[in-house]
């Protein structure tokens, strides 16, 4: 069951990866990569936990507080540059 659903986790990465590449606007683009971010943690939870590794519980959390803060610093880049342009 951990398989399939890391097979299933692994499959919305590339969805997400596709997306990034191909999003019409920059908002699509970030949106996929917070995606991409989420989706990783998961995967590390789960590959953890197939393997009764603990630790792993500690990275994907780490790494899901390092995804929250750079979409956070990306939203607010793209705000006040978007403020530089209309006015």
């Amino acid at each position: 069951m951990l398989i399939v659903a890391m097979l299933a986790i692994l499959v919305t990465i590339e969805l997400a990866l596709i997306r990034a590449l191909l999003g019409p606007s920059a908002y699509d683009r970030l949106l996929a990569a917070n995606l991409f971010g989420t989706k990783t943690v998961l995967l590390i939870a789960l590959g953890g936990h197939a393997l009764s590794w603990g630790g792993f519980l500690d990275v994907a959390l780490l790494y899901a507080m390092v995804n929250f803060v750079s979409t956070i610093a990306v939203m607010r880049f793209f705000e006040y540059s978007a403020r530089g342009q209309a006015q």
